[in-house]
């Protein structure tokens, strides 16, 4: 286990008492301030729902594990670059989470048939169909990408294609920094109809 998380099974239980926890919040103390107390908490409310994901998805227990101290790792590393045109704080991290099984499961494909011993692989035909979905997907935020102008383009393909902090597109852009939010917001709001059905 890492040094920066509890175990997956260490469900943060306070004696019954429910406490509303902003998780926006505790990725800006992550992003700004590298606060590993508020990578802590975002690991106990988030790693069990994580790992429930993994193991639905077909890990295995141990492989699951890994991928959610894997998954925090990266919103570690990320957490900067995370902004709420990019969804729910949640929505981020389970993206993280099985982009990174995805990865994982597309490696070991490759491997002889034993290696995957304990990994329900999903059938040829499950995953033709996924990949279709997937370029359709692709087609259809390129689609409504290009329905924005070069400003809005520009600045949404900085934020996310290349992941570049508000911050970064500014100063490589030349412009301020409010108006990189502005036009990321603005950009958000005409792309959010034409998208809403993609889940």
């Amino acid at each position: 286990m890492h040094g920066l998380f509890p175990s997956t099974s260490a469900n943060a239980k306070m004696t019954g008492v429910t406490i509303e926890v902003d998780l926006a919040d505790l990725i800006e103390r992550i992003g700004a301030a590298r606060d590993k107390a508020a990578l802590a908490q975002l690991f106990g409310i988030l790693a069990p729902k994580v790992k429930s994901m993994m193991l639905k998805r077909g890990a295995c227990n141990a492989l699951a594990d890994d991928l959610v101290q894997e998954t925090f790792l990266n919103v570690w590393r990320k957490a900067e670059l995370y902004t709420p045109e990019r969804g729910a704080v949640g929505t981020w991290i389970f993206t993280i989470a099985r982009n990174l099984l995805i990865d994982h499961l597309r490696k070991q494909s490759s491997r002889p048939y034993e290696d995957l011993e304990g990994i329900k692989l999903e059938s040829d035909l499950q995953l033709g169909i996924q990949l279709i979905e997937q370029k359709q997907v692709v087609e259809r935020v390129s689609q409504a990408i290009e329905t924005l102008s070069a400003d809005h383009r520009e600045v949404v393909r900085l934020s996310f294609m290349s992941e570049l902090p508000h911050a970064a597109i500014a100063k490589r852009i030349g412009i301020p920094l409010g108006t990189v939010k502005s036009r990321l917001r603005l950009a958000y709001d005409r792309l959010r109809p034409l998208l809403e059905d993609l889940h």
